[in-house]
């Protein structure tokens, strides 16, 4: 059983997938923590980010199952992984790992920017997870905010919209559907109503 799961950022699709491999007794896999995770290793050890080599070694020593969102999540370590995935090679090596991740028993629920269209094409359920950038701007701010972290709507929207050109136009993987991916537009919804579309549309899969 996979879940394929893509969508912008701030979108709410990883609390969905994580809702829903709990759920459905799946694993689980944030398929951009393991650009960061490469990211984070050459920036620990000190080394170029531009070497394609360097950083497929780098990924071959990734353990999946074991990303730390938390620490994952910083900031310049995001800016790096944005850097290292444009190196085919790398994209090449981590696709790899990503559909054994996929491939174990009794399945996964992946998220990212390609599971539908890349990754997981065959996967049996495909959703598209998506949100006004509004929407998604004030999310972002007020999950920060929440955690007591300095957080400007004005610049996270401008971000985010960024993110989003950035990611539709690039000629490798861009965001887009999957054809037969289910469209989830969560601009009206919180998270439950959310989760139980989802749900809905799992089942129906089925």
């Amino acid at each position: 059983m996979i879940i394929a799961i893509d969508g912008p950022a701030a979108s709410g699709k990883g609390t969905l997938a994580r809702r829903l491999a709990r759920h459905f007794g799946l694993h689980h896999l944030d398929t951009g923590l393991t650009y960061r995770a490469v990211a984070a290793a050459l920036l620990a050890r000190g080394l170029p980010l531009g070497d394609e080599e360097i950083a497929i070694s780098a990924a071959c020593n990734l353990d999946l199952s074991r990303l730390d969102r938390d620490v994952l999540s910083a900031h310049e370590i995001g800016e790096a992984a944005s850097r290292i995935a444009v190196l085919q090679g790398l994209r090449d090596e981590l696709v790899r790992l990503q559909r054994e991740f996929a491939g174990r028993e009794p399945g996964a629920v992946l998220d990212g920017r390609d599971i539908g269209t890349v990754v997981c094409p065959d996967a049996p359920v495909k959703l598209y997870v998506t949100a006004s950038p509004e929407v998604r701007a004030r999310r972002r701010t007020d999950e920060l905010l929440s955690k007591e972290k300095p957080a400007d709507y004005a610049s996270i929207l401008a971000d985010l919209k960024k993110r989003d050109e950035r990611d539709s136009s690039r000629s490798v993987a861009p965001l887009k559907p999957a054809e037969d991916a289910h469209l989830l537009d969560t601009s009206e919804m919180d998270i439950e109503a959310a989760f139980k579309a989802a749900v809905d549309i799992v089942e129906q899969a089925r």
